[in-house]
């Protein structure tokens, strides 16, 4: 009986420290990514999640919006910044007139956030550089949310033999990156105020992103195994056939 407690007490203890683990991998993972044309802030794809992880999720992709909006003014110092706002950064690169931005937590790691973004980038140029100027809709690339959620996995737990490996890659530095406060980039003329009374409008945009986002996977999936039950009915049919034959 003293044994079987023991073991009972040693996986008690091992479960709430796989808890805590996770939990801590989960607090410091990226929260929100989107990716915009720079020209006009036409915002062309977003990493769809539930919210459930933050609290204001609402409110922190409005600012996203806005300095999308600063961005298609001319209002950008620097194609790589990163931005403080509440306990979290965005962090954005600008490249071939497209802005990739995420907001992580603070204690997430720059160079990881800034690697992640490039690889979004190289992802984003490959399949759809060549529609990236004639897109006429928001979330134009919707599909990409796929690669966004695979990629986004990846960076997950900071502390795995690859993204150890990038920590320490010294031929990639982040210490120049300019930081600035999000009041500051927003300026005076932007107001955050402006961000509480546009977020309800952002919800049902957002609904709807993940409303089609769902149609896509459900299409998808209809198209990948429809083939593969009609097999099946064809042969249950055939063989219900000949056991009325005989």
């Amino acid at each position: 009986m003293p044994s079987n407690w023991l073991v009972w007490r040693v996986s008690l203890l091992a479960i709430n420290y796989t808890v805590v683990v996770v939990s801590s991998i989960l607090n410091k993972m990226v929260k929100l990514t989107m990716i915009a044309r720079v020209t006009d802030g036409l915002p062309l794809a977003e990493g769809l999640d539930d919210g459930r992880d933050q609290k204001d999720s609402d409110f922190y992709k409005q600012q996203a919006k806005l300095l999308f909006k600063n961005l298609s003014n001319g209002h950008h110092e620097a194609s790589r910044m990163s931005i403080e706002t509440g306990p979290y950064f965005f962090h954005y690169i600008i490249e071939g007139r497209v802005c990739y931005l995420t907001m992580c937590d603070r204690s997430y790691p720059k160079k990881l956030a800034f690697q992640y973004l490039e690889d979004l980038k190289n992802e984003f140029e490959r399949v759809n550089g060549s529609q990236i100027e004639t897109a006429a809709r928001p979330y134009a690339f919707i599909k990409f949310d796929t690669f966004i959620q695979k990629t986004k996995k990846l960076y997950l737990d900071t502390r795995t033999q690859r993204n150890l490996a990038k920590l320490n890659d010294e031929l990639y530095e982040v210490h120049q990156i300019m930081t600035r406060n999000v009041k500051e980039v927003l300026g005076v003329g932007e107001k955050l105020d402006q961000v509480s009374e546009m977020s309800s409008r952002l919800t049902s945009d957002t609904r709807i992103y993940a409303d089609k986002a769902k149609d896509l996977n459900r299409q998808a999936f209809i198209r990948k195994y429809a083939p593969v039950a009609i097999v099946i009915g064809v042969v249950i049919m055939l063989f219900w056939a000949k056991n009325k034959i005989w």
